[in-house]
This record gives C-alpha cells, sequence and structure tokens, in this order.
C-alpha cells in the first residue's frame, strides 16, 4: 500500500528558537533592533517628504501666474 500523503507535518512554517530571557518574558535585543530601525526609518521617510513637499512647492513659486 502507498504512503499517504495527507499529513499536514511542517505545514505552517518553522518556529523560532525562543532564549531563555525570552521564555522569562525579559524580550529580547532583537526587539529593541527592530524598534530602532523603524524608528529610523520612519524618520528618513518624514524628512524624504519634507524635502519633497519643499521641492514640489518651489517650482510653483516660480512659475508665471499668466499661463
Amino acid at each position: 500500500m502507498a504512503k499517504s500523503r495527507n499529513s499536514l507535518l511542517g505545514v505552517g512554517g518553522q518556529r523560532k528558537k525562543l532564549s531563555r530571557a525570552e521564555q522569562q518574558g525579559a524580550g529580547s535585543a532583537r526587539e529593541s533592533d527592530r524598534k530602532a530601525a523603524e524608528d529610523k526609518k520612519q524618520e528618513l521617510v518624514r524628512k524624504m517628504r519634507e524635502r519633497a513637499a519643499a521641492a514640489g512647492a518651489a517650482p510653483a513659486q516660480d512659475a508665471p501666474a499668466g499661463s
């Protein structure tokens, strides 16, 4: 008889190994690194939007009004 291929063993990805500190609820440096990276990204996006808004507003002021 052929093997059944209906088993769902291993479906859904793998769980990451938790360190002893993470198991006790202390968290990890990985999470704080992610938050710091996210904060940097948000700051960069904000600066880029400000620059784009300033660059977009500058040519509009230089354009002649009678066109």
